[in-house]
This record gives C-alpha cells, structure tokens and sequence, in this order.
C-alpha cells in the first residue's frame, strides 16, 4: 500500500482552503498527524471499522484541516473533496462529522470532550476485550483550560489506561499558562512524555510507547 510522506500531506492540506481563522491550528498538529498516521497508527483505509485498528480523536476539531489532509493522503477522503471543505454539499465541514467522514471516530469541535470521550473508549476496548488497539486523542494546550479535561486526567489512571495516549499540541495558545504542564500530568500518574513536535523522529518514538499507566505526549510547537 502507499505509504504517503509528510510532504503528500503538506501538498494536500493546501488544498483545504476558508478557514483562516483556524490556519495555525492546521498547522501546529500537522507534523503530528503525519507521524500518527504514517509511523504509529495501526489503522487499514480499506476496512475503516475493522475492530482491532487503533482510535485517534482530535478533540480540537475546531481546526480539521491538516487532519483532512491526512485521511486523504492515507485513502480515507478523496482527494477532489478538499477543494469542498466547508462546502453545503460536501463531507468535510467545519468540525468532523463521524457520519460522513470515513476515519472520523468520534464528531468533535466543542473543546473539553475529546479526552473524556477517549477515555470511555479505551473503557470500552477493555471491556471488549481488544487488548492490541491503542487509543489516542489530540488536544490543545488552551483547551486543557476546560475542567472536563481534568476530570478525565484523574480518572485514567484510577482505571490504569495503559491503551490511553493523549497527546498535547503546545503552540502557546493558552490565555491560562500552566508553570510545569509534565509535572501537572505526572502527578495525576501519568507517564509523561515532551518533544519537539516539529522532529518527526522524537515524535515517533514519544507516541509509539505503551506504558502500564496512561500517556501524555506534550508536542511543542512554536508558532
């Protein structure tokens, strides 16, 4: 199967135009989801429910397009439907949509659900008794200022979410700045994990481990 490179998926995001406001979004996780989907994810375009794939939930899907990129680079989205992003009759709106976007597992857009709903997801893996499928969510250091955040950060390793990885987006957009975000997460028992979310390699590394306790990647991006 192609396997796309990071440059398929820059070339395809700049296909994905209206929505300025939402640009350095796109671009700040964009790396990210090129390491995800190319490097770490075990996931097969052809079978989009095949039950022992690994889950991503980009809880900041306010800013979808570098996430669009990536399905199409990976055979999720036809490639024509870029050019339609935003479109009344197109697949690709503002915010994912789980009912009309192959690859989307869950729709999102409001911050502050994607890592509760994650964390019901990897509940729920175990309760199916899938042990190889991992479960990943991406969110943004500003939304981590929504207290449903927090509430799932204490639950997770409570229940030892070992398939549970969430991965922190800090590109400095957060109006509420937190002194020691690792030593934050860390202290709830997770296994913390910082790298610079532009180095493709440390990314790989940072997100292809699997600990007894749940994980927190902390990218950071400088804008």
């Amino acid at each position: 199967m192609f396997n796309p490179s990071h440059d398929d998926v820059l070339r395809l995001l700049a296909r994905v135009t209206g929505d300025a406001k939402h640009a350095p979004s796109a671009h700040s996780t964009l790396d990210v989801l090129s390491v995800l989907y190319g490097k770490v994810l075990r996931h097969d375009p052809r079978r989009p429910a095949w039950a022992e794939r690994d889950r991503f939930l980009l809880s900041k899907g306010h800013g979808p397009a570098a996430f669009y990129a990536a399905l199409a680079a990976h055979g999720y989205v036809p490639e024509e439907e870029l050019a339609r992003f935003g479109a009344w009759d197109g697949i690709l709106g503002n915010h994912p949509d789980r009912l009309r976007v192959d690859g989307v597992e869950v729709s999102t857009g409001s911050l502050g659900h994607g890592l509760p709903m994650a964390v019901g997801v990897a509940l729920a893996l175990r309760a199916r008794r899938l042990a190889e499928p991992r479960v990943f969510v991406l969110v943004g250091d500003g939304e981590l200022n929504e207290g449903s955040n927090w509430e799932a950060i204490a639950a997770a390793p409570q229940h030892a979410l070992g398939n549970l990885t969430c991965i922190v987006v800090d590109n400095l957009s957060s109006t509420i700045r937190f002194p020691d975000l690792a030593g934050s997460l860390a202290s709830f028992g997770w296994s913390v994990a910082v790298a610079d979310g532009r180095d493709h390699e440390a990314l790989a590394a940072a997100l292809g481990r699997r600990e007894q306790a749940p994980t927190a990647v902390i990218a950071e991006v400088v804008r």
